[in-house]
């Protein structure tokens, strides 16, 4: 993705009829490579945590639903192999709202890893906050980093959101975007280690978002 791409009317048309679309070679080859590389080393680090359900008091860790592990990347802790797709995703966040007119402001990312047979129940991103609450996620970015991946790895993230579902394999420098509010989804169980960095973008609003 160039610094300031260009949504072609395709992508802008899904986005508004469907609620997602997809596009593939995002980075290209050496960056997704390198952010394939980042992931792991996050791994290594010891970064990564189950990952839970719900906030605050209701916050609650339920493998049987979603069983992956996951860390929280913030813009002063970006690792050098995550930085070509950190600025993809603020890029992406300038386009939609330059030529989607979304009104999007804070990013948050964080990066999922999913061992084999792990997986993650139907389910939305985001949900209508009560007045005056924190800004609501308005879109998800979701970037693949898996390498060589096959369809008989599984994994895939089916979406819900027409006539039928629609499975999205995780394949290699692709980015899958919907609105966070309208598209549900769940991802399939795995057969392979299986990657993925979300970005979600927060509605603009008095906080600051």
């Amino acid at each position: 993705m160039t610094p300031h791409p260009v949504l072609t009317d395709a992508e802008i048309l899904a986005l508004g009829e469907r609620g997602w679309f997809l596009r593939d070679g995002l980075l290209g080859s050496p960056a997704a490579l390198a952010v394939h590389a980042a992931v792991l080393a996050l791994a290594d680090a010891g970064r990564l945590r189950p990952a839970g359900l719900g906030r605050g008091a209701g916050h609650r860790i339920d493998d049987t639903y979603r069983s992956d592990a996951i860390a929280w990347v913030t813009a002063d802790d970006v690792p050098p192999g995550l930085v070509s797709l950190w600025e993809a995703f603020a890029a992406l966040r300038d386009a939609l709202n330059r030529e989607a007119y979304l009104a999007l402001g804070r990013m948050e990312v964080q990066v999922a890893r999913y061992p084999g047979g792990a997986a993650y129940g139907r389910h939305r991103d985001a949900f209508a906050e009560p007045a005056g609450g924190r800004p609501n996620r308005r879109v998800t970015a979701i970037y693949y980093p898996n390498p060589a991946w096959a369809p008989d790895d599984g994994g895939a993230l089916r979406i819900h959101a027409g006539d039928a579902p629609v499975d999205v394999a995780p394949r290699l420098d692709r980015l899958l975007v919907f609105l966070s509010e309208r598209v549900e989804h769940e991802v399939l169980p795995t057969r392979s280690e299986r990657w993925a960095v979300t970005a979600w973008l927060r509605a603009r609003g008095p906080l600051g978002a």
